[in-house]
């Protein structure tokens, strides 16, 4: 598609914000008005389409992406949307630990352990340690109390937990990434523990490793939405 557009702005409505192309607002991929927050928010949704050239590239609309996904999914039924995500604490990365006697199990301690116990003093959680593969259900309070804490967010921030919990296979490192003082480094890592012990192990290779780079910047990318749909 050729660029139909000249100026690119933001505007403020009763709502929110919302971008301007020529003076007219955008819709998202399912009709809705994309309004938006937070001002920072529309700014880094109008450079998005500022940054195209004479054709359109989509795939330079990774953060419109997510704000679509936010207004035409999670907005129209919250309920489910916080539904999906918390049978990611059942098999929480965080959790599941090798066999003691195993040498990758006092790396997961290292690792993983600080972190899972930071977010049960943080968010009032207990979670059960599981050593092997055997699956063991997480306490009932502790889900329904990841339920309440999800629920206290707004569905921009809900849209980047929904990918930062996927990529990680972990819903606590996706509150921890959905934190204002988030760590991106350290918590990639956590997320990467054990794919890292592999390569040391047997070496990496190309394919995995460019896997591995779009996996984290699309990590980043959520962080970053969750970070700009509370500024301002």
């Amino acid at each position: 598609m050729k660029r139909f557009y000249k100026e690119v702005t933001v505007g403020e409505t009763d709502s929110g914000w919302r971008v301007l192309l020529d003076g007219r607002p955008i819709k998202t991929a399912g009709g809705r008005t994309q309004i938006v927050p937070t001002r920072p928010l529309a700014e880094a949704l109008a450079e998005e389409w500022a940054a195209q050239g004479e054709d359109i590239d989509p795939a330079g609309f990774v953060l419109r992406d997510l704000c679509d996904f936010a207004i035409d999914a999670v907005a129209v039924d919250r309920a489910e949307a916080i539904r999906g995500m918390v049978p990611y604490a059942e098999t929480d990365t965080l959790c599941y630990r090798a066999d003691p006697e195993d040498a990758l199990f006092q790396r997961q301690q290292e690792v993983w352990e600080p972190l899972l116990k930071s977010a049960e003093e943080r968010w009032g959680l207990t979670f059960t340690r599981v050593s092997g593969i055997i699956h063991k259900p997480q306490p009932p309070r502790t889900l329904a109390r990841l339920e309440q804490l999800l629920g206290e967010h707004d569905d921009f921030t809900l849209a980047g937990l929904r990918m930062l919990t996927s990529l990680a296979a972990s819903l606590v490192i996706g509150l921890f990434a959905a934190q204002p003082d988030a760590d991106s480094e350290t918590l990639w890592r956590a997320a990467n523990l054990e794919e890292d012990w592999q390569i040391e192990l047997w070496g990496d290779d190309w394919e995995a490793a460019e896997r591995r780079k779009t996996r984290l910047e699309a990590f980043e990318l959520a962080m970053r939405l969750t970070r700009l749909a509370r500024e301002g």
